[in-house]
C-alpha cells in the first residue's frame, strides 16, 4: 500500500480543522437585542456582512423602544433565561452586572485593540479592569441649534452659556404659527428618557440624588430649582405633548426644522447634518451644554453596548458578533456604505483622529470635547457617595430613577405641582433605600 506524503496528510489536517471549525457555528442562530436607535438599525442592515464572514452563523434581531428593552433585557438577565445571546445594555448595567458574575468578560484580544477605546468610555463599562460590554457608541449631551434663526432673532449660543440665557434665545425664536418651537427636550418618563436631561440640570443647579449618607435629596431647593425651571421652559417655548417625547420624537421634530434648539446626545449630531434625513442639515450648529450654578455633571457620559451573558449557550458565537460590531473594521464599513459623517462616534481614538472623519463630521471636536468633558468620579457641586453622572451606579438607582422620571412627567403634563412630583419621588427613594439597607 502506498504510503501518504507528508504534504498529503497536512492538507487532510486543515481540511479536518476547517470542516470542524464550520461544524462549530453549522445552524448557529444568535438573537441580538438592541434599541431603535439609527446607528442600531444601521448595524442590521450589515449584517449580512457579517454572516458571509462568519459562515454558519445566523443572525435573529430583537428591535425594542428604549424603556421597553431596559425592562426586558433585565428581566432575562437577573432569570438566566437566555433569550438573547446578545444584549444591548449601557454604562449603568456593564458594571453593575459584571460584577454580579452575569455577563461574560469581552473577548478584547489580538487586533481588536481595547486600547484604542475612549479611556471614560472603556472605563464605565468595566468592572475591576475587566471590559464586560462593548461599545457600539458613546455619547455625551450637547446643545443642536438652528443658527438661521438664532441670528435672525439678533441673539447668540455660545459654549457653556446659562441656562437662562438659553431660555432667553428659546423665547425670542419660538414661533408657533410657524411650527417652530424655541426648544425640544426630553419629557419622556424613564431613568434613561427624561431623567438622564432632568439630572444633569439638576446637578448644574447644585442638586445631587444623594447626600454623603445616601439619604435621597430629590425635594431638595436645587431639585425644585431645575425641575420649575424645566417644566416652565418647555411649558412655554416647547412643542405640544412634550411629555411623550424622548431622543427619537425630538430627532423628527428637529430634523423636520421644527425646533429651535435642541440638547440632547451627541450622537444626533450625525443624524441632524445629514441632507438625507434633516432638512435643516446646513443650518446647524453645536454648543457645549448649559449650565447654572456649576459645568459639574452638566452633560451626561453613555455608552450602548453589547454584552454577552452567561446564560447564552452560543457563547462563541455571539462573541465574535461583538467583536464584529465593535471593531476599527467596522467602522470602516460603515464608512464606506454610507459616508464617515455616518460612522457611530464617541467608542474609539482611531475615528476622531482619521483625517476624513474629520473632514466628513462637522461635529467631531464638539462631540468629543463633550465626551471628555463628563466626569462619572465628580459630577455633583457637593460630595455624593456615587459614581455616575446623569445615574447613580447603585442597582436600588433604576427603580428610583423610573419612578422619579413618572412623577417629572407627570408635573410637565400638568397632571401635579412639581413640588407634589419632587415630594412623591422623595418619599419613594426612601423607602426603597432603607428597604435596600443603605440606613
Amino acid at each position: 500500500m502506498k504510503s501518504l506524503s507528508k504534504n498529503t496528510i497536512a492538507c487532510a489536517v486543515s481540511l479536518a480543522t476547517a470542516i470542524t471549525t464550520a461544524n462549530a457555528f453549522a445552524d448557529t442562530q444568535i438573537t441580538v437585542a438592541t434599541v431603535n436607535n439609527g446607528h442600531m438599525i444601521e448595524m442590521q442592515k450589515l449584517t449580512p456582512d457579517f454572516e458571509k464572514a462568519n459562515p454558519g452563523i445566523k443572525v435573529k434581531w430583537v428591535t425594542l423602544e428604549e424603556s421597553v428593552l431596559r425592562q426586558n433585557v433585565t428581566q432575562d438577565i437577573a432569570n438566566k433565561s437566555g433569550l438573547y445571546d446578545v444584549m444591548t445594555i449601557g454604562m449603568y448595567e456593564a458594571p453593575i452586572w459584571g460584577q454580579r458574575g452575569w455577563l461574560q468578560p469581552i473577548d478584547a484580544s489580538g487586533s481588536y485593540d481595547e486600547k484604542d477605546i475612549l479611556p471614560s468610555i472603556r472605563s464605565g463599562l468595566s468592572y475591576k479592569g475587566t471590559l464586560y460590554a462593548a461599545p457600539f457608541y458613546g455619547e455625551s449631551s450637547m446643545v443642536m441649534y438652528r443658527k438661521d434663526l438664532v441670528k435672525a432673532a439678533g441673539m447668540k449660543i455660545s459654549d457653556h452659556d446659562s441656562w437662562d440665557h438659553i431660555r432667553d434665545v428659546a423665547k425670542a425664536i419660538n414661533d408657533p404659527k410657524k411650527g417652530i418651537y424655541g426648544i425640544c427636550l426630553r419629557g419622556k418618563a424613564g431613568w434613561g428618557d427624561n431623567m438622564a436631561l432632568v439630572t444633569t440640570m439638576a446637578n448644574s443647579f447644585g442638586g445631587r440624588w444623594f447626600d454623603e449618607k445616601w439619604k435621597p435629596e430629590i425635594n431638595s431647593p436645587e431639585w425644585k430649582k431645575a425641575v420649575s425651571f424645566y417644566v416652565d421652559l418647555l411649558g412655554k417655548y416647547g412643542p405640544p405633548g412634550a411629555s411623550s417625547n424622548s431622543f427619537n420624537e425630538n430627532l423628527a421634530l428637529f430634523n423636520e426644522g421644527k425646533c429651535g434648539i435642541w440638547i440632547d446626545a451627541t450622537i444626533a449630531a450625525s443624524f441632524v447634518t445629514d441632507p438625507k434625513q434633516s432638512k435643516v442639515a446646513d443650518k446647524v450648529a453645536f454648543a457645549q451644554t448649559p449650565y447654572e450654578v456649576t459645568k459639574k455633571g452638566s452633560n451626561w457620559l453613555w455608552a450602548w453596548a453589547l454584552a454577552v451573558p452567561v446564560a447564552t449557550k452560543h457563547e462563541a458565537a455571539a462573541q465574535k458578533f461583538v467583536r464584529w460590531a465593535t471593531s476599527k473594521d467596522y467602522i470602516k464599513l460603515v464608512a464606506k456604505n454610507e459616508g464617515w459623517a455616518s460612522v457611530p462616534t464617541g467608542t474609539r481614538e482611531s475615528t476622531y483622529e482619521n483625517p476624513n472623519f474629520q473632514k466628513a463630521a462637522v461635529f467631531a471636536s464638539a462631540e468629543l470635547k463633550a465626551i471628555k468633558s463628563a466626569d462619572p468620579e465628580d459630577s455633583t457641586l457637593k460630595p455624593s457617595p456615587y459614581v455616575g453622572v446623569q445615574f447613580a451606579s447603585i442597582p436600588e438607582f433604576q427603580a428610583i430613577g423610573t419612578t422619579t422620571g413618572q412623577m417629572i412627567s407627570g408635573a410637565l403634563a400638568g397632571a401635579m405641582t412639581v413640588d407634589q412630583a419632587l415630594n412623591n419621588a422623595q418619599k419613594a427613594a426612601e423607602r426603597q433605600m432603607r428597604q435596600a439597607g443603605y440606613y
